[in-house]
């Protein structure tokens, strides 16, 4: 399943050349990631509550259409479960025209924040503190 969250592009967020600054896609891409936790039932009170939290490990931006201030886009989520202690997000910034604007793939796990150490299997994880583990893509 594919989350997606709206997102209009502010004055602030540019750079001299009155575009958006490369940096404000990877905010936009973590606000999608804590808006999805939050759909889920997973707020980050609840997070911090149980001792654990997601982590990213890893982030790839490939930018293809610079934005504007005004301009409307969605940035989607979409989970890929590994083996192991990590995970993938891969994510569209994309201008409601359809043009993509950005791609972001995130590698992250989730941490046990007493051990400091990464949990052997995330999507478990996701799927026990999950009111809808279906937005994660679990069954």
């Amino acid at each position: 399943m594919t989350f997606s969250v709206p997102i209009t592009v502010r004055g602030y967020e540019l750079d001299s050349l009155g575009h958006v600054n490369q940096a404000v896609y990877l905010q936009y891409a973590e606000h999608a990631r804590w808006e999805l936790l939050r759909a889920a039932g997973v707020g980050q009170d609840k997070l911090l509550s149980t001792g654990f939290a997601p982590v990213v490990l890893e982030n790839n931006i490939k930018y293809q259409r610079e934005l504007r201030a005004g301009d409307e886009v969605t940035v989607t989520c979409a989970f890929e479960w590994t083996q192991g202690k990590t995970f993938r997000m891969h994510q569209e910034i994309r201008k409601l025209d359809g043009a993509i604007s950005a791609v972001v793939t995130v590698t992250g796990g989730v941490m046990d924040l007493t051990a400091r150490k990464l949990v052997a299997d995330p999507g478990a994880r996701f799927r026990a503190l999950s009111e809808r583990p279906e937005l994660f893509g679990l069954q």
